[in-house]
């Protein structure tokens, strides 16, 4: 298992959402709270090496809560940007694994975390989770992947690595994650 002590947590929020229309998704509320919040909250316990977020213009306060403010000049890059830009960080402090999350993702738990974490048995570990049919975030990069992570282009990010990685299954509804509006009013809908 790699160690949360010594893994970094990388909160992917610098998307231009699109799709969403011209308001900030990360700050529509679900639940009473921003929907970005709801990621943080859950991991809030999970003693990481270190938070980062990525992120590029959002208002909601991610310092306060624990979080290093990357800011992604150019999120038309695409994923990769964003995911270098948290990569670079963490292996800068000597990371030996990363977390990589979605800040639109409202559902995910901090035992899937755990989960995904206990999973990692190697340097060169993937661990991506799965709805039993799709890999997807979050997932668990060991610290020799680093390199491949960096060397990322456009808005795949890590999409055949994490294919080919292992994969965590836990409930879809865990894994929602929101980019539209109708996807928010869907999610509002189950609880």
């Amino acid at each position: 298992m790699i160690r949360v002590e010594k893994t970094v947590l990388i909160l992917l929020a610098a998307g231009r959402s699109q799709r969403f229309g011209d308001v900030d998704k990360l700050e529509q509320l679900f639940l009473g709270r921003p929907l970005a919040m709801h990621a943080v909250t859950a991991f809030e316990d999970i003693p990481f090496q270190g938070r980062c977020v990525v992120q590029n213009g959002t208002n909601l306060d991610f310092e306060s809560r624990g979080y290093r403010l990357i800011h992604n000049d150019d999120p038309g890059v695409g994923l990769s940007g964003s995911v270098k830009l948290g990569v670079r960080s963490a292996r800068d402090d000597g990371a030996e694994a990363v977390v990589i999350a979605l800040a639109d993702m409202p559902r995910v738990t901090a035992s899937h975390l755990y989960h995904l974490l206990e999973a990692a048995d190697r340097p060169d570990a993937v661990v991506a989770s799965s709805d039993g049919m799709n890999p997807c975030p979050p997932a668990v990069f060991g610290a020799g992947q680093f390199d491949f992570l960096l060397s990322l282009d456009g808005d795949a990010g890590a999409r055949d690595l994490v294919r080919a990685g292992k994969h965590v299954v836990t409930s879809p509804a865990e894994l929602i994650d929101v980019d539209t509006p109708e996807d928010l009013e869907r999610l509002r809908a189950l609880v």
